[in-house]
């Protein structure tokens, strides 16, 4: 039978990881942070909650396990296709109209929405004057997302989406078959900046066009997500765009009214004030 973990433990571990190793876990749901510690303690078969916290403490190597666990990296190219076929049709031609374009990817994991945004700005021929920056607050996803290697069975999926996202070309000219694995050609790559950050504790670090933070805000209390959000308008231009997960709003935060709501279904927000 699966042990449940307690309100007390998992307090004990945030705070665990936030004196020895600085990961600021503290505002993050704790029903989302307790299912993924019970995971943890099932698959690698701990026999309690007490040996579970002395590996983490005493152990970096297992630690980056850890917080792969509970920063929930869940991603893929083109993900939710008529969210970036409205990206294609509706928002490109309007951040064509900037001399340069800078768009961040907050929680971007391994790094699947980035290699997306870039092949929908090279198509566009937007590519030569964007910079992308993927940041995310765990260095072994970025290190993947850096690589740009992912595996080549997902390609028939990523293919899909990409054509239900408008695509046109042909989707395997944008990576090399090389022993199960696809990597994503070079060129992609050039305009795009990996990058620990995080959006508890981090500030502001450039003024955006856009910026595409979706799926993460789920797993933040209520008061996290309000911090998070006054980030996000620091850090976007005005008449700027900011995305959002399909399950998230920012309906009821801080900054709502500075906001235009310009698609309910795909989440794209406009910052009018």
């Amino acid at each position: 039978m699966e042990r449940i973990v307690k309100d007390k433990e998992a307090d004990e571990l945030l705070n665990d990881l936030l004196e020895i190793y600085g990961y600021d876990f503290t505002e993050y749901s704790r029903a989302s942070i307790k299912r993924r510690i019970n995971r943890l303690l099932v698959l690698d078969k701990f026999p309690g909650f007490a040996a579970f916290r002395y590996k983490v403490r005493s152990d970096e190597t297992y630690l980056k396990r850890v917080v792969e666990e509970l920063t929930v990296n869940v991603t893929e190219m083109f993900r939710d296709p008529s969210f970036y076929r409205l990206l294609r049709e509706e928002i490109l031609p309007v951040l064509a109209t900037h001399p340069f374009i800078r768009i961040w990817h907050a929680g971007v994991s391994t790094g699947e929405e980035v290699y997306s945004m870039a092949i929908l700005l090279h198509e566009a021929n937007l590519l030569h004057k964007s910079l992308l920056y993927g940041t995310d607050i765990n260095p072994a996803v970025l290190e993947k997302a850096q690589k740009g290697f992912f595996p080549l069975a997902q390609m028939k999926l990523y293919s899909e989406n990409y054509i239900l996202s408008g695509g046109a070309c042909d989707f395997s000219s944008y990576y090399t078959a090389r022993y199960g694995q696809a990597k994503i050609n070079e060129f992609l790559k050039e305009k795009m900046i990996f990058s620990t950050h995080n959006l508890v504790s981090d500030r502001s670090f450039n003024e955006f066009q856009m910026i595409l933070c979706r799926n993460v805000l789920i797993y933040f209390d209520k008061e996290l997500q309000d911090k998070v959000f006054k980030l996000f308008d620091n850090s976007l231009e005005l008449f700027g765009f900011l995305a959002l997960g399909l399950k998230e709003t920012m309906k009821f935060s801080p900054i709502a009214k500075k906001f235009k709501l310009l698609k309910a279904n795909d989440k794209i927000w406009r910052k009018i004030a």
